[in-house]
C-alpha cells in the first residue's frame, strides 16, 4: 500500500470524528414542540397570566426546571399542561431551548 493512500485511510476517519455537530435551533424547536401555543410567540406574552415568561429565563435554571417536569420531580398544578409535551422533547432539545429562550430579551 502506498503511503499517500494509508495516510487518507487515517486521516479521513480522524476528520470525521473531529466534525463539528450541528446544533439544534432553539427557535424551530420552540414553534416545533408548541411552545408558543401557552407561552406566546416571544415567549413573554403566555396565554394565561400564570403561566411563565420564558424570555430571558437563565438557561441552566429553564432546563432544570424542564427536566424536572419531564421526569415527574416536579410535578403540581403548574405543569399539568406540560407534562403531556415534555415526553416529547429530548434532553438535547430541552437543552437547545434553553439556551435559546436565555438569549432572548
Amino acid at each position: 500500500m502506498k503511503v499517500k493512500n494509508l495516510f487518507s485511510l487515517c486521516i479521513l476517519p480522524a476528520a470525521l470524528l473531529s466534525a463539528p455537530v450541528f446544533a439544534l435551533d432553539g427557535a424551530a424547536l420552540f414553534k416545533e414542540k408548541t411552545c408558543t401555543a401557552c407561552h406566546g410567540k416571544d415567549a413573554k406574552t403566555p396565554l394565561m397570566p400564570n403561566y411563565p415568561r420564558l424570555a430571558g429565563q437563565n438557561a441552566a435554571y429553564a432546563e432544570q426546571q424542564m427536566k424536572d417536569i419531564k421526569s415527574g420531580a416536579r410535578n403540581n398544578g403548574q405543569t399539568a399542561a406540560m407534562k403531556g409535551v415534555m415526553h416529547l422533547v429530548s434532553d438535547e432539545e430541552i437543552k437547545a431551548l434553553s439556551e435559546y429562550l436565555s438569549k432572548l430579551k
